[in-house]
């Protein structure tokens, strides 16, 4: 029976891009199923009083350099963005559109792609829409489908039923009941997948 990776990402979270240029391999190579779920780090943190490794400087030193090391030893391009943090309640409503429209693999190439290669602010809706068109979306209709209140609302229970499954923050990964935080816990989800 074919495994299902339960992958929970934030396009805010640069780990979430390490682990997400290589989850394709990774299905590949055991004939997974990768089960995309966007949802907003933000919410995440605030429902389990977390914060983020930027608020702590030195633990933030150590996070940056350990960033480049993996996208090095990946072999992935990749630059710290200059506006982060930034905003990404707007983009990830918009995966969940994409998702539903069944868009979301070349959507999350987009925004991964905008973020931490090109460095775009997300943010800033004049950039968000650029990276829509220039990635064949039309900016305009996703811009006013996540202004719809039914997106906003998915964003929120999409959120609020990874806290309740235990997620603490991005990326977490399923595989079966078992979960898997960060991408440097890559190769165990390959070994889950395998057995």
């Amino acid at each position: 029976m074919k495994k299902t990776i339960d992958f929970y990402y934030d396009i805010i979270s640069v780990a979430s891009y390490l682990a997400w240029t290589q989850l394709e391999g990774i299905a590949q190579r055991t004939g997974a199923h990768i089960n995309y779920k966007p949802i907003l780090l933000g919410g995440v943190f605030n429902a389990c009083d977390n914060i983020s490794p930027i608020t702590i400087p030195a633990k933030w030193n150590w996070v940056k350099q350990d960033i480049q090391r993996y996208a090095d030893h990946y072999g992935v391009p990749y630059q710290l963005n200059p506006h982060f943090p930034f905003n990404t309640v707007k983009v990830m409503r918009g995966a969940l559109w994409a998702q539903a429209n069944h868009q979301l693999e070349a959507y999350n190439q987009a925004m991964f792609t905008a973020a931490w290669v090109d460095g775009k602010d997300l943010s800033a809706q004049p950039d968000l829409e650029a990276v829509l068109n220039s990635a064949g979306f039309n900016a305009a209709t996703v811009m006013a489908e996540i202004a719809q209140p039914s997106l906003k609302t998915a964003l929120m229970d999409a959120t609020q039923a990874a806290t309740a499954r235990g997620i603490f923050g991005a990326p977490s990964m399923f595989v079966d009941d078992e979960l898997f935080f960060g991408q440097d816990r890559l190769e165990w989800v390959e070994k889950a997948l395998a057995k």
